[in-house]
């Protein structure tokens, strides 16, 4: 008898596993909008997506996570049945959505819904035509959820994290025109600087986390020294010949280029030292050009071809990227280090910085700067 109505309760979802799901198909997501391309998928439900983030009613998108997370981590479930009374199939998609979906939204600052699971919708209710005469606030968008789930329904486990991750896509989307309020730090001690620029490094940036802190760097050179320099930065990935510049970063004083820096994630090898003193350097006259590695150290033959070039009277100097922010913080003291974490949160804020950077600004304050102390 105990076994028949444990049955009769529905199927119970491995959170751990649908957490792990969820963050995969997340960091792949990131990438996906990094490029601005989004993954294929149905027709049928692209349409239907759209239709579900143009309305105001929240609570059917974040349902669909669900959905698709309870396809994934176990195909046996009834996905239209989201109350576990309903059949030995069904699921509880209020505690799905509580243990895995909403606080994932929440700690990745998407803007989510506050209410209780579905709040757009009644107590055992099923995603099923017959529902949408229980007072529906947004019928189309009701349909477009069911279309949704319908397709699911029959995806195979590797359709339905392909939705999921096309689905996540329209996430970080709507979080992109949110207002992501910056975490606020005034003093950090050299360490701590240390260890936070080493946990925001390896961030998935597309290589623009390494440019904003060298600008911000930069810029406390500046106001720490009263130089009377003028600091210029562009995106990643904008060409620099087309917007006249001969690197991420140009310094000017007055009419005198003082530096042209290049931030880098990429190797630097011969072939690109070339290539950037065929294409930057000597056109635009560049006696000092500096690139910042962030994580791989320069080639042998990259630092010979510098070599030659500095006997043609052009210097190419190579600086580790957390090496130099960690001697220069230790050198300049404690005001100015003040200044330094100013000017990173100015950077910011720039409207060329996407969302998911200031996330990750938010998510490494939040983590213990510490570190461990040995015994």
């Amino acid at each position: 008898m105990g076994k028949l109505l444990k049955q009769r309760m529905g199927r119970r979802i491995d959170y751990a596993a649908a957490k792990m799901a969820l963050t995969q198909a997340f960091e792949l997501a990131e990438k996906d909008f990094q490029k601005h391309s989004p993954p294929d998928v149905d027709s049928r439900i692209a349409e239907a997506t759209a239709v579900l983030f143009s309305s105001a009613t929240q609570a059917f998108r974040e349902a669909i996570i669900g959905c698709a997370l309870a396809r994934i981590v176990d195909p046996e479930i009834n996905i239209r049945l989201p109350y576990m009374k309903q059949d030995i199939n069904a699921f509880s998609g209020r505690q799905l959505d509580e243990h895995v979906v909403n606080s994932f939204l929440r700690d990745h600052a998407i803007p989510c819904s506050t209410g209780p699971y579905l709040s757009a919708i009644r107590r055992n209710f099923k995603f099923v035509e017959e529902a949408a005469d229980r007072g529906i606030r947004d019928a189309e968008a009701f349909k477009a959820f069911l279309q949704i789930v319908s397709v699911l329904e029959q995806a195979t486990e590797t359709d339905a994290r392909s939705y999921l991750r096309y689905l996540l896509y329209w996430f970080l989307d709507l979080r992109e025109g949110s207002d992501v309020k910056l975490a606020r730090v005034k003093r950090l001690s050299v360490e701590q600087y240390d260890i936070l620029v080493s946990n925001l490094l390896p961030q998935a940036s597309g290589g623009l986390i390494p440019v904003l802190l060298a600008v911000a760097m930069f810029q406390t050179i500046r106001m720490c020294f009263n130089l009377s320099w003028k600091i210029e930065w562009q995106g990643i990935n904008v060409a620099d010949r087309a917007t006249g510049v001969g690197g991420d970063i140009t310094i000017t004083d007055g009419d005198r280029l003082v530096m042209a820096v290049e931030v880098t994630e990429r190797e630097i090898d011969r072939k690109r030292v070339v290539s950037t003193f065929t294409a930057k350097i000597a056109p635009g006259a560049i006696d000092d050009y500096l690139f910042l590695f962030a994580r791989i150290t320069p080639t042998t033959e990259a630092r010979e071809a510098a070599r030659q070039y500095f006997g043609q009277g052009h210097e190419i100097n190579f600086i580790p990227l957390r090496e130099w922010i960690r001697f220069v913080l230790g050198t300049i003291g404690p005001k100015c280090r003040e200044l330094f974490t100013a000017n990173i949160l100015e950077v910011l804020q720039d409207n060329r910085v996407p969302a998911s950077i200031r996330v990750a600004w938010n998510e490494q304050l939040a983590v213990r700067l510490n570190p461990p102390v040995k015994s």
